[in-house]
């Protein structure tokens, strides 16, 4: 039996599609007649359609929320126990809500779009609008046909209650994480389907840049957010102490924002000097075509990784729209390859250009190593039969020599000039900086570090000095001006140039996060079995296990370790209490009871002691644990706050001359 909300909610994904199709016929007709009538019947179809999915998702979400276990998705992904927070999250847990749930975010981009353009960019908008409905329609075929969420149980069938929500999803991050990553994902849609209409419509300018620039930075930024509160829930919950395993859905949110930001480093060259128009589209189509990619290893199943879905029948559909997306794209392009053409050349080796395209190449190149080690046990499988995995070693002897020379290029870029940089320029950009780098790697060297900790670290005094000094400059320049004291003009210049310093900020959080990346070189671990009153040491601390509590809770049953440290020669530094607990406890069915360890750590600004509660062994009383010292790692979750904070600032408006 199913209820009216569900009735509506499936006959709402039904009509969507519904519109979307007429969307799409209307608003060729107007292309082809030049109607006026048929596009803004193109319009208002594409806005129900948008609200349409926004009602179906609404009545998903409600059906989570009162635990209708006579929908399928409902009685999988929720329990009457499971918390509130978790029944809404629960929205994407699975993949039918997932995917209904991209549509969602999809639709809420197209209603901005078309009010933003209402009155603007006609003869884009009509291409545009039926880019995102197609890309739309597809995702409505999957959700009505393939994995609809709003299938009910199967006849005679009644579900007292449902399996509950996987543990390891029930965190608050989690709640978080995915929503913010489709924001970016879905969210590359608006400037491709621009892109598409420009050469669709023969409009070679830098217009569909101009009005997709703040969008870009925004979902670049959502994207790059999701990235980061993955990394921080890897951290926080999956208890092996690292954030970034180059996990295959892992490395699929990646490889987009790579190209992404190759793309808004890309379009500053084709504004200032009218260049690179056929590698922006070229690059607008690989992230967007990347973010289906991503979408598509996620649902194949042909990935194993505790981020994927289950094997199902929606790989060959992705993989084929996939390619629908290349082949399309890319035959535009070559057709529209005259009218991309520009005179405009790169001038000097020793230019602003010239560094913003080394960067280019490296973040490509840094996203084809990721792609070729994500993909190279699928491929080899497929040729010889035997999968041959590719771990983190690879990643990390490829990655990190690419990240190294990112992270040189973000020092020098800024330093150069446009069109050409002159001798006396250079001397007077980069003694400084070289200087301050030489003399910290001396010191570097004297206490003992090598390798590539010690190119990481040298760079990173070399990127800080150069942001720095721009700093100064522009302090400097405004006193002399202006006259005004060093704190006002700091204030002034940053309002007045929002955008250039803005990414200034971005470049001086990615040398944090360099700074926490390298000190994973330096972690110290320890797995061992105790009991109540032993004690043990790690890297200079003594850990007791004081005893070992038990407690029940409404959805799990768990086992609490209470673990003093104290740091030895110094004293008590800290009480942790990691826990063991045993989800669905009550059920009879030992295979449904899900254990899952809840991690404690003690942070500083230096160092985490991270403690997991592996095990207990109730004959013998004895607890299994693993500890692990984790040096700077705080230093990445610094550098993110810095990330947002530094792209915010970028995006903020200026205030309008009256």
């Amino acid at each position: 039996m199913i209820n009216t909300f569900a009735t509506l909610g499936a006959v709402s994904q039904n009509l969507a599609l519904g519109f979307s199709l007429l969307t799409i016929i209307l608003l060729l007709f107007y292309i082809k007649n030049n109607d006026s009538r048929l596009f803004i019947s193109g319009r208002r179809a594409a806005l129900i359609s948008a609200a349409l999915v926004v009602i179906a998702t609404m009545v998903l979400a409600r059906e989570l929320i009162v635990s209708n276990f006579n929908l399928e998705y409902v009685a999988h992904y929720t329990s009457r126990a499971t918390p509130l927070l978790y029944k809404i999250s629960a929205l994407w847990a699975g993949q039918a809500g997932s995917l209904l749930f991209w549509v969602f975010i999809l639709a809420i981009y197209v209603l901005i779009i078309i009010y933003q353009n209402w009155n603007s960019n006609q003869s884009l908008m009509p291409w545009v609008i039926i880019i995102v409905t197609t890309i739309q329609l597809f995702f409505l075929f999957m959700t009505n046909f393939i994995t609809n969420p709003f299938t009910p149980v199967e006849a005679g069938i009644i579900v007292a209650d449902g399996n509950g929500l996987n543990p390891l999803l029930q965190n608050v991050t989690m709640a978080i994480h995915p929503p913010t990553l489709y924001l970016g994902y879905v969210g590359f849609a608006i400037p491709f389907a621009f892109a598409m209409a420009a050469m669709i419509t023969k409009d070679s300018s830098a217009n569909w840049i101009r009005i997709v620039r703040r969008w870009t930075l925004v979902t670049w930024l959502a994207l790059g957010i999701g990235i980061l509160l993955g990394a921080w829930w890897a951290y926080q919950e999956l208890g092996w102490g690292g954030y970034w395993a180059w996990d295959p859905v892992e490395n699929a949110s990646l490889m987009p924002w790579l190209t992404a930001t190759a793309f808004i480093h890309s379009i500053i060259i084709q504004e200032k000097r009218d260049m690179l128009r056929v590698w922006n589209m070229v690059l607008i189509i690989v992230t967007f075509t990347l973010s289906i990619f991503g979408t598509f290893l996620t649902r194949s199943g042909i990935m194993s990784s505790v981020h994927s879905f289950a094997t199902s029948s929606l790989g060959p559909l992705f993989l084929g729209f996939v390619f629908l997306i290349l082949v399309s794209s890319f035959l535009l392009l070559i057709y529209r390859l005259p009218l991309m053409r520009t005179t405009n050349r790169i001038e000097s080796f020793i230019s602003r250009e010239s560094g913003f395209l080394f960067n280019n190449v490296v973040f490509i190149v840094m996203c084809f190593a990721v792609f070729w080690g994500t993909m190279f046990p699928v491929l080899t499988e497929a040729v010889r039969g035997t999968k041959i995995t590719v771990g983190a070693p690879f990643f990390n002897q490829v990655n990190i020599p690419i990240g190294l020379a990112l992270l040189l290029l973000t020092g020098i870029g800024p330093l150069l000039a446009w069109r050409r940089t002159s001798k006396a320029r250079l001397i007077k950009q980069f003694s400084w900086p070289i200087m301050i780098s030489l003399v910290g790697l001396v010191v570097l060297l004297l206490i003992g570090m090598k390798g590539y900790i010690l190119i990481s670290f040298t760079l990173a005094i070399f990127v800080t000095t150069t942001i720095l000094l721009e700093f100064v400059a522009g302090i400097m320049a405004r006193k002399r001006r202006f006259g005004e004291p060093a704190p006002l003009a700091f204030w002034r210049m940053l309002r007045k140039n929002r955008h250039r310093y803005g990414g200034y900020i971005v470049h001086f959080s990615i040398v944090l996060m360099f700074v926490g990346f390298t000190g994973k070189a330096f972690d110290k671990e320890i797995e061992i079995a105790v009991r109540a009153g032993d004690k043990f040491h790690l890297d200079g601390y003594e850990f007791e296990l004081a005893k070992i509590s038990t407690i029940e809770r409404s959805n799990h049953f768990a086992w609490i370790a209470h673990l003093r440290v104290t740091e030895i020669g110094a004293g008590p530094v800290t009480e942790l209490f990691p826990e063991k607990r045993i989800y669905f406890h009550r059920d009879p069915d030992q295979r449904k009871r899900q254990p899952h360890s809840e991690l404690d750590i003690h942070t500083t600004l230096m160092q985490d002691i991270y403690s997991v509660f592996s095990g207990y062994d109730s004959q013998t009383e004895s607890a299994s644990f693993k500890i692990m010292i984790n040096p700077l790692v705080n230093w990445v979750w610094i550098g993110s706050y810095i990330f947002v904070i530094g792209t915010l600032f970028a995006l903020w408006p200026q205030r309008r001359k009256q």
